[in-house]
């Protein structure tokens, strides 16, 4: 009788313990799910003081584009959301297209200083808000993965915009951090012909490498089982999952052109994810890593010696 008591109790302990651990996990989940894809609106104004911050020389540019009414933003329904987009016209009419993808919980006007190497090489610009950034719909942060979608339509958008008297546009996809994983997402896929090359900025191997990183440098955590929890959270309530978003399998599909840029002090995206991008992509490829810079500042800290790198690689490609 008493052994059957014990028995029972330790059965009972053992239960509560297992429920508790999974209550835990669950919660340590959605936690998780919840810090990292949830949205963070900026206005175009906050966007450009915190660029402005690194790079004062774009103010008078920018304020001569908005007083000649530049600037413009157009809301389209994509793959059943609206989102919004910046476009600037070349200074001259022409049929290259610079599309600029921004970074994590940012929106499309922190592309204004890569847009600003591009206007000045004679190119029109689109600079989309990604899905839940900017004034785009959404209700989660896609890291790139499903955006590479609704940037491959935004990039027939612009094709259609720009192309002029052409048969087609020339198009370069720049992207930085989060948008240049996106870029690298996009560059997997089949490319229309006007597509002639890509240039990713400081972008991860994958979401999960990511916040692999990520959980240890702000929590101190090891990504087993939390991050799985969290990933598969993710695949019930938004469709993916961190694994399957991976913007290094995608390069190794990618034939066209690309520029791999990574600041070689970044402990946001660390530098080591360069190298791997790099190899896994096909030729024809390009390596420039930025010396001394920290995550997403390699064009602030090197201004000139960005400037040319970029120039000179796409037009290789685009002319």
């Amino acid at each position: 009788m008493m052994r059957a008591k014990v028995k029972k109790r330790i059965s009972i302990t053992v239960g509560v313990v297992l429920l508790l651990v999974v209550v835990s996990l669950v919660g340590g989940g959605l936690y998780l799910l919840d810090f990292a894809l949830s949205p963070k609106h900026r206005t175009v104004d906050e966007s450009l003081e915190r660029l402005y911050k690194h790079n004062a020389y774009l103010r008078p540019w920018v304020d001569s584009l908005k007083h000649a009414g530049a600037m413009h933003d157009t809301i389209v329904e994509i793959n059943g959301n609206k989102l919004n987009a910046m476009y600037v016209c070349a200074p001259q009419p022409s049929n290259r297209v610079a599309v600029l993808v921004h970074g994590y919980k940012d929106c499309n006007a922190m592309m204004m200083h890569v847009g600003y190497i591009y206007y000045h090489m004679g190119y029109n610009l689109l600079l989309p808000d990604l899905y839940a950034h900017g004034k785009s719909e959404g209700d989660h942060i896609r890291m790139g993965w499903l955006d590479r979608l609704d940037v491959m339509a935004w990039m027939d958008i612009a094709n259609e915009k720009f192309r002029g008297d052409s048969a087609s546009t020339q198009m370069v996809v720049h992207g930085i951090s989060m948008g240049a994983a996106t870029a690298m997402c996009v560059s997997g896929e089949h490319q229309k012909p006007y597509v002639k090359c890509f240039v990713e900025d400081c972008g991860y191997t994958s979401v999960h490498d990511e916040f692999v990183h990520e959980l240890d440098d702000m929590f101190g955590l090891p990504p087993f089982p939390l991050l799985n929890v969290a990933s598969w959270m993710c695949k019930m309530k938004y469709g993916w999952d961190f694994e399957e978003a991976s913007p290094l399998e995608q390069v190794k599909k990618s034939h066209l052109p690309m520029l791999v840029i990574h600041g070689d002090n970044d402990d946001f995206v660390p530098t080591w994810m360069a190298k791997p991008i790099y190899d896994a992509k096909p030729q024809p490829k390009q390596l420039y890593m930025a010396k001394g810079s920290e995550h997403a500042r390699s064009l602030s800290d090197h201004r000139e010696e960005y400037t040319n790198v970029v120039k000179q690689f796409t037009e290789k490609y685009i002319r």
